[in-house]
């Protein structure tokens, strides 16, 4: 009996289907809006490990809501130039950017400690001050003032010191060069007699082979490689003291970030999360074949020495301690950043490095 009613039940709920076509649906896919933003990036699409990540965030954030939250990514100059994305946002020209804090480094130096600084965290390092160090608190407290919410989504891990036209061997050949070098590098470097210059990933080819600076630093093998500078500069330097473990960053319009569903923001962290990682990843993949055919192709690989480090480090700590002076913003950040390096390193010393240093040795002796 109660079979047979189960059965009619069933019928008729059959029924309804195929009378309305379609189930209903999932209560979260009923609630969720539309929404259409623009995402303004810093990066040329020719990068596609960088600019990749940006699409791949897009892409996810549209998964995730079966298309209901649609993001544009437009390329460096096609909304904004990429060095004026942290202003687009700001303003509301586009609701979100993707993007370096260290390339803003002329409103406050503050912005680079949402990315980069001399001597700073490696991409792990990083990870950890962000997420359990009060990286994120600290920063979103900061960034409030500029109408944006800063989410990581990407890391290229420590990166090159960069192509030089000219052998660079001591403290004075740094002397008068004109480097195209990002962000708070250069305020370090101007105390070295080095001449910063700042311009945008798709200028630095035509500059350094014009001859209008005599070096460049970008990324690392895979993206240098690609963009060419080995044919225009010989000699490639690491390492990129000024870039352990730079962080990129999703900028989004604060007031939009509060518009948005808690669930929508949920998607929005989990995709950058997804975008970071693959980055990451992704250049650990591709730099080791990058680099092996530059110096097969000629390029002279070199370090930069001891003496150069060494007077990096102490400018280095020469603007850490006058900004601590000058910049309570600044200062009220680097009081716990400072720490929470020095514990880091500390900690890698002990494990990390020790195994690291010994496959290292296995390498250089050919045993691996």
């Amino acid at each position: 009996m109660q079979r047979r009613k189960f059965i009619r039940t069933a019928g008729v709920g059959t029924a309804a289907v195929a009378a309305t076509g379609a189930l209903a649906a999932p209560a979260i896919a009923q609630s969720a809006p539309e929404v259409k933003w623009r995402m303004a990036s810093s990066f040329p699409k020719s990068l596609d490990t960088i600019f990749g990540s940006g699409e791949l965030f897009t892409k996810y954030v549209s998964d995730a809501t079966d298309g209901k939250f649609q993001i544009r990514l437009f390329a460096a100059g096609e909304i904004v130039p990429g060095l004026q994305v942290a202003d687009a946002v700001q303003n509301g020209t586009v609701e979100m950017g993707h993007t370096a804090s260290y390339y803003y480094v002329g409103k406050d130096l503050t912005f680079a400690l949402d990315c980069a600084v001399p001597f700073g965290l490696n991409a792990r390092q990083q990870d950890a001050w962000w997420n359990w160090g009060g990286g994120r608190q600290a920063m979103n407290d900061f960034f409030k003032d500029y109408n944006i919410h800063s989410i990581p989504c990407g890391n290229t891990g420590a990166q090159m010191g960069g192509w030089f036209r000219k052998e660079i061997k001591t403290v004075d050949d740094l002397k008068g060069l004109k480097f195209r070098v990002s962000g708070f590098a250069g305020e370090v470097l101007t105390r070295l007699g080095v001449v910063p210059q700042q311009i945008a990933g798709g200028d630095i080819y035509p500059a350094l082979e014009k001859g209008t600076i005599d070096a460049a630093e970008w990324v690392g093998p895979y993206d240098d490689q690609k963009l060419g500078f080995n044919k225009v500069a010989p000699y490639y330097y690491y390492p990129g003291w000024w870039e352990a473990g730079p962080q990129l960053s999703a900028y989004v319009n604060l007031a939009k970030w509060a518009e948005l569903p808690k669930s929508y923001q949920t998607i929005v962290e989990a995709a950058a999360a997804k975008a970071h990682t693959s980055m990451l990843s992704k250049y650990d993949a591709q730099n080791p074949k990058a680099v092996r055919e530059l110096v097969a192709a000629g390029t002279k690989l070199l370090p930069f020495s001891a003496q150069i480090l060494e007077a990096c480090y102490n400018a280095t700590n020469d603007v850490f301690a006058q900004l601590n002076e000058k910049n309570p913003k600044w200062k009220k950040i680097f009081e716990t950043w400072k720490p929470f390096r020095a514990e880091e390193v500390l900690w890698f010393r002990v494990a990390e490095n020790t195994m690291d240093n010994f496959m290292a040795r296995q390498s250089a002796a050919n045993k691996l």
